[in-house]
């Protein structure tokens, strides 16, 4: 049954009589059964524009989705209702949608709605298209189909039938890129994102975004000692699966699979060598971000990363100021706390959290804790005064780590 709770504080904004012309539906009914953390709720009704202006919704339009009433609720956040001319329709709403676990509903009297047997696909973590013309009605369900498998759903044997069936390039190519972006950044938020990168190869879709994804499985990693794994593709899934347990940001994720962008870019002739690939990896890691209309600090972050992660790999290698640098480059691109993490993925236990966290409050103190004043440095010319602040900076990181 679902959580009552939900049930009885949405029945106390409407009237007892209109109860049974109410649904909860969707996404929000499938993770209450799950016993999963829902986010907003969302209804169909059958009630009057009238009916529900009274019980505090307003209409809300937008030239990309269909028109619904909204209101805010302190305890159930959004909450979004979706018109219905009556009842009797609620059954073939639900089948128009996506996935069976996606086509249940519950009547705030209390009845389930359950036309396609999605609580059994529920059971099964699996992912049933209501129809055959699913995707076709919408190819960016396939994007969500994997981003499902992301967090343990598997797409049903019919479903994914459907996907290899034909040729997709062209119907997602009219896809606007920010809808396709939105999936690849809730798929770094699950459970294992590596399934859905490697989905997309599996099923070759996509590749007009991720061109640099599919062009990995032919470049090797680097010299084998170094990376058994073999390919770049294969070395970047085991960065990303390891970065999965050291942080659940998103945007760490998304640097760690993509950290060796510049290894697409060096000679080929040097092969399994990448010399010079963290520099070479600026400019594709700009590409890949704003092909992706991803925001300015992945941007930024992503570009940082491929260049100074080769660096951090050699922490134990680093003279003081050498590490100073570092933490002042992490530090004006905000990566202070992605950088260390992406090379623990990358090269596990080159970086010691504690001199890292030294360098960094080094690279920050001011300079009344340096033993300086503003006259002495308001003489100097400018370079001389960088020069004695970094100076006094390295003196400090050295009293700290001996």
């Amino acid at each position: 049954m679902l959580e009552n709770s939900i049930i009885q504080t949405l029945q106390q904004l409407f009237p007892p009589e209109t109860h049974h012309r109410l649904f909860l539906v969707g996404g929000t009914v499938r993770d209450t059964l799950l016993a999963q953390q829902r986010k907003d709720i969302d209804l169909l009704v059958a009630l009057p524009d009238e009916q529900l202006a009274a019980c505090g919704f307003r209409y809300v339009t937008s030239k990309s989705t269909v028109p619904i009433w909204f209101r805010t609720h302190p305890r159930l956040g959004s909450i979004e209702a979706t018109q219905l001319a009556d009842p009797s329709e609620v059954d073939a709403e639900l089948t128009r949608r996506d996935f069976t676990v996606n086509a249940m509903a519950f009547s705030l009297n209390g009845q389930l709605h359950d036309p396609l047997n999605g609580r059994s696909d529920l059971d099964k973590r699996q992912l049933a298209v209501c129809s055959d013309n699913c995707f076709n009605d919408d190819p960016l369900r396939i994007f969500r189909a994997l981003r499902f498998e992301a967090d343990g759903w598997r797409l049903s044997r019919h479903s994914e039938s459907l996907i290899t069936a034909q040729d997709w390039s062209v119907p997602l190519a009219g896809i606007p890129v920010e809808r396709f972006s939105r999936e690849l950044l809730k798929a770094l938020t699950g459970e294992d994102p590596t399934r859905f990168f490697s989905r997309l190869l599996q099923l070759t879709i996509g590749c007009h975004w991720l061109t640099e994804l599919f062009a990995m499985p032919q470049v090797p990693a680097g010299p084998t000692e170094h990376h058994p794994e073999g390919d770049l593709f294969s070395h970047s899934l085991h960065v990303l699966q390891r970065m999965t347990k050291l942080s659940p940001d998103p945007l760490a994720r998304f640097c760690a699979l993509f950290h060796d962008l510049g290894k697409l870019k060096t000679d080929p002739m040097a092969y399994p060598q990448h010399h010079g690939h963290d520099q070479a990896g600026v400019t594709p890691a700009k590409d890949l971000c704003n092909r992706l209309r991803l925001p300015a600090r992945y941007r930024t972050a992503l570009s940082a990363v491929n260049r100074l992660h080769t660096t951090m790999n050699r922490w134990d290698e680093l003279r003081e100021a050498t590490r100073l640098r570092l933490a002042e480059q992490a530090r004006k691109n905000r990566i202070e706390e992605i950088l260390p993490l992406v090379s623990q993925a990358d090269k596990p236990g080159c970086v010691a959290p504690a001199t890292w966290e030294l360098t960094l409050k080094a690279s920050r103190l001011p300079i009344r804790d340096l033993g300086l004043h503003q006259e002495t440095l308001d003489a100097l010319p400018p370079e001389a005064r960088s020069s004695l602040i970094f100076d006094r900076r390295i003196g400090v990181l050295r009293m700290a780590v001996r």
